[in-house]
């Protein structure tokens, strides 16, 4: 849980440390506004992706589920600056199959604390390894990261990709070359809508 209070402390701190006053018009509530803020995007420390996965529907046919462009923000634990981006993830069903909807919830849980990217990829194919227990599963998320675009490097526009996978989609080549085809038939059927 999110402490309001020392939130509001710490922000007067840092706008007093960078040499502003903190009793400004502009600036008196801003250590309340950002305390809420951070309840908002940190509001994945509180949650658990077992609960979003634990639901889960009988199938008959174990064919290759993805849902992708699951658009996601998170905040680096080094600078605590936003990276943003998208993540994919397919699982191959051994029996049961999750609400698309709670593959997104499952990107949130994790995205919603201090992060780095290569830590979330791998947090979300373990949550769905886990709970789903599918044949195998992969992860693959592609951000931007402003603590190297805004500031640092300053190279905006860079992307990070990283990759996660477990069991066939790991084990066995077919499966992953399956997923990447999947990934680009987004630009084939795009085409085809403007036909």
């Amino acid at each position: 849980m999110v402490d309001q209070r020392k939130i509001e402390e710490a922000v007067r701190l840092l706008l007093e440390g960078i040499g502003e006053d903190v009793n400004r018009e502009g600036l008196r509530e801003t250590p309340d506004r950002i305390a809420r803020m951070y309840g908002e995007i940190f509001a994945g420390m509180d949650e658990n992706a077992g609960e979003h996965l634990a639901k889960t529907f009988a199938v008959e046919s174990n064919e290759i589920v993805l849902v992708k462009n699951i658009t996601f923000y998170s905040i680096c634990e080094h600078h605590l600056m936003p990276f943003y981006g998208k993540a994919h993830i397919a699982y191959l069903p051994d029996g049961k199959v999750v609400g698309l909807s709670k593959l997104a919830r499952t990107v949130e849980v994790y995205a919603r604390r201090p992060q780095i990217q290569e830590q979330m990829t791998s947090q979300i194919v373990e949550a769905v390894m886990e709970h789903l227990k599918p044949q195998g599963a992969i992860v693959m998320l592609e951000a931007e990261h402003l603590c190297m675009t805004m500031r640092g490097v300053e190279k905006p526009g860079s992307r990070t990709m990283t990759l996660a996978s477990r069991g066939c989609f790991q084990e066995e080549p077919k499966w992953q070359d399956l997923f990447f085809r999947m990934l680009g038939e987004d630009k084939v059927f795009n085409q085809d809508l403007a036909m």
